[in-house]
């Protein structure tokens, strides 16, 4: 049955600003944190004076999910697209302050002189300069406000600046205080839609923007999620992710946001801010995927997509107990990825293996696997727990040889994820090793290999290893 994709529909800028402070629309911040320079604000906030177009938002509704009441609970809808715009509405127009690039809270203040004519600037970003100038409104917020007295406010400008009277003043107010009536064009994305028809609209429409992935909406379903603790986990995997790139970020965190440090999660990633290791630096995609593959069982991230988002593969029905379990679930395995021991134990056994720096590792994703492996046998009673670094350094090693994880890495993954959970490890391992590691493989396979590889492919980097039994 051929349904419709998408609808479009206009709303104004007080609208959206409402839908937000309501909860009805939520920023699930998949661009996170906010990266556009103050300078972009001005210019969108003059766009919006003059009328100019900005560009459609892209909204996705959420399913609607079946309590345990037997009851439906309305899907929130989801900023996929114009984070970045709506965020500059929220501080330059609400006053909010925002997450800089450093994870810092700051307000972009736009001021406003409503005595430019011509050429001459209209908004520019606040300085000290416009704060102590009579000219400037230094913060158009303050003419937003429910309780703006705009009959004082006219008074004591035109006080301070005779070149302007009273109507010609008001009339410039009342077409700053317009900027809340313009249309922004918004495309609103049905439930039905899986997230490789999401993807494919939005880099339709957006092939300027950054293209998102798997990982990005999970990040959208977990930062949007307020029943679950979805909003402190999304903290925890930003700030994880930051740490092991910038250790002294700690002293941020520890000092300005509070309500992280009393959460469970504050203590598991204290042991970053002590120094960062070269040889696996995640991000929140290797984050996600690792968690997710060694409490789930599959690979394929879209799955964690539709299970936080409470859905039954059976019936095809979106059901509260699967959310809040999967929302359950990817917090253990977030834990455990971030677990100290687990963390250095596996970093260890990568380099026990040979692979001394990042210069010898070729894939990210085999990185992943190889965790997931880790993480899987240590809390698993196939094998004794002294022989687990053992086997994942011989699959690490596999996998780099053979280039397992490169070619479309996720459905690999996924197979080779099923496939160990029905089989077993070892029965899988004994089966893989004879069919990729052949005579043939090491006797022809790797020779010609060697004969037409850079030094960064995976066979030039492990010509000195021979793998044995």
């Amino acid at each position: 049955m051929q349904y419709e994709k998408y609808s479009v529909t206009q709303y104004s800028v007080n609208t959206i600003l409402g839908y937000i402070e309501g909860g009805d629309i939520a920023i699930p911040e998949i661009q996170r944190p906010f990266v556009w320079r103050p300078k972009l604000v001005r210019d969108f906030i003059d766009s919006l004076y003059n009328g100019y177009p900005t560009g459609y938002l892209i909204i996705w509704q959420n399913p609607n999910v079946k309590l345990k009441s037997g009851k439906e609970s309305i899907g929130k809808k989801i900023l996929i697209d114009g984070q970045q715009r709506v965020t500059a509405l929220m501080t330059s127009i609400l006053g909010q302050s925002v997450l800089n690039e450093d994870y810092e809270e700051k307000t972009i203040r736009i001021a406003f002189n409503p005595l430019a004519v011509d050429a001459e600037e209209r908004f520019a970003v606040q300085t000290p300069a416009h704060v102590n100038s009579k000219h400037w409104i230094p913060d158009i917020s303050i003419v937003f406000k429910n309780d703006f007295d705009s009959f004082s406010f006219i008074e004591e400008y035109c006080q301070n600046n005779p070149d302007i009277t009273r109507s010609e003043l008001n009339k410039i107010i009342t077409s700053l205080q317009a900027i809340k009536n313009c249309q922004l064009g918004a495309i609103i994305l049905v439930p039905q839609l899986d997230i490789v028809e999401v993807t494919d609209i939005f880099v339709r429409i957006n092939s300027q923007g950054k293209r998102l992935n798997e990982a990005d909406f999970a990040m959208s379903k977990i930062a949007a999620d307020e029943r679950y603790g979805g909003d402190m986990l999304r903290k925890a995997i930003d700030y994880f992710c930051h740490l092991a790139v910038e250790p002294s970020f700690y002293n941020s965190i520890s000092t300005k946001d509070i309500e992280f440090m009393n959460s469970e999660f504050a203590s598991q990633i204290k042991w970053l801010k002590d120094g960062k290791e070269s040889i696996y630096i995640p991000d929140y995609n290797d984050m996600l995927r690792v968690s997710f593959m060694h409490k789930f069982g599959r690979g394929k991230l879209g799955d964690l997509v539709s299970l936080l988002s409470g859905r039954n593969f059976e019936t095809r029905a979106y059901e509260e107990g699967i959310a809040e379990n999967s929302f359950s679930m990817l917090k253990s395995g977030v834990l455990n990825f971030m677990n100290e021991h687990n963390f250095n134990s596996f970093i260890l056994t990568i380099k026990s293996a040979g692979f001394i720096s990042e210069k010898l590792t070729n894939s990210q994703m085999t990185l992943d696997f190889a965790y997931t492996l880790y993480l899987m046998l240590s809390n698993s009673t196939e094998i004794p727990k002294n022989d687990v670094k053992y086997y994942v350094q011989k699959w690490y090693i596999l996998s780099t040889l053979t280039s397992r994880y490169i070619t479309s890495p996720e459905s690999v993954m996924d197979r080779d994820i099923r496939t160990i959970n029905s089989k077993g490890f070892i029965p899988f391992f004994k089966e893989t090793e004879e069919a990729v590691l052949s005579d043939t493989f090491w006797n022809v396979g790797l020779v010609q290999a060697l004969e037409t590889s850079t030094i960064n492919s995976p066979s030039g980097k492990l010509c000195l290893f021979r793998y044995s039994g």
